[in-house]
């Protein structure tokens, strides 16, 4: 993984390694959820990128502006080079993932074509100033955006929800308020051979959309139950989601940004973006409700 990302025992939640794309590492699902077969969350999108450390990781993304990819802070804080994105809702279902390679030393220098003759568009990385890196819950700001060297053709835009949108489903109505997920983390399940526990496979790498149910809402984070068994939701955030987008009501609410076990079967943290210390520093780059 990552540089280690932890609030107390949280672990970051869903940054993915990637060596090659099938490292030693959880190659980052969303736990249970559905594939999107149908494209229905075309407007999000899988980021790759390197960083100091010279390893390649992998976010989700959502397309907010033909040029403004919105993200989590702790997928572009440190990011060496550009950063690169595809729409696609399968990437690879087996390894080899065709993904391309750079310099770790330099990282990615502008758009280029995998080896499925896919084009991935660059761009550069921003990390919102007053990001925390998940040291002061008060001032989580885990959010990043990544500026497009060139428009995304073909490909729709996401609309920001309103100031202060999700305070209305605060509780009691939390635990009965679902909001929609989408990300192209790690599927959780048992392992083709060997220990049948389930745990974070490498692949398929596809992007997933699952509910969620609220179960705490504080000035920055939503918290979300991630049970799959949940019967009122239908899974959770895990490696690879980092980043990716919640909806609701047809918005983007949130970016997701912590989980708390390795195995993603517990509790997700969702960073807010309805919140004004985020929507101010958006709007420098045009994302606007």
């Amino acid at each position: 993984m990552r540089r280690p990302r932890l609030f107390t025992t949280l672990a970051a939640a869903a940054l993915a390694a990637i060596t090659g794309l099938s490292g030693a590492s959880p190659a980052a699902a969303i736990t249970g959820g559905t594939e999107d077969t149908q494209n229905r969350y075309s407007t999000v999108g899988m980021i790759v990128f390197y960083d100091g450390t010279g390893g390649r990781f992998r976010c989700s993304a959502t397309l907010m502006t033909p040029t403004v990819l919105l993200t989590a802070a702790h997928c572009t804080d440190g990011t060496v080079g550009k950063t690169i994105v595809n729409f696609s809702w399968e990437i690879a279902r087996q390894a080899p993932s065709g993904l391309p390679v750079a310099d770790p030393a330099v990282g990615y220098t502008g758009s280029v074509v995998d080896a499925q003759n896919r084009t991935w568009l660059a761009g550069t990385a921003h990390t919102h100033p007053n990001y925390s890196n998940f040291t002061d819950t008060r001032n989580w700001n885990d959010v990043g955006v990544v500026v497009l060297d060139s428009p995304v053709t073909g490909v729709a835009t996401s609309r920001l929800a309103p100031g202060g949108y999700l305070d209305r489903f605060a509780q009691p109505a939390l635990n009965k308020t679902l909001v929609t997920l989408v990300g192209y983390g790690t599927e959780v399940r048992k392992a083709d051979s060997g220990p049948q526990t389930p745990t974070p496979q490498s692949f398929p790498i596809v992007r997933r959309y699952t509910d969620e149910v609220g179960q705490k809402l504080t000035p920055q984070i939503l918290q979300t139950n991630g049970n799959d068994k949940d019967n009122r939701g239908g899974g959770g955030s895990c490696f690879g989601d980092s980043g990716g987008p919640s909806f609701k009501d047809g918005r983007v609410v949130t970016v997701t940004s912590y989980g708390y076990t390795n195995n993603c079967r517990y509790l997700g943290g969702l960073q807010r973006v309805d919140i004004p210390v985020v929507q101010g520093w958006l709007a420098g780059f045009g994302v606007t409700p």
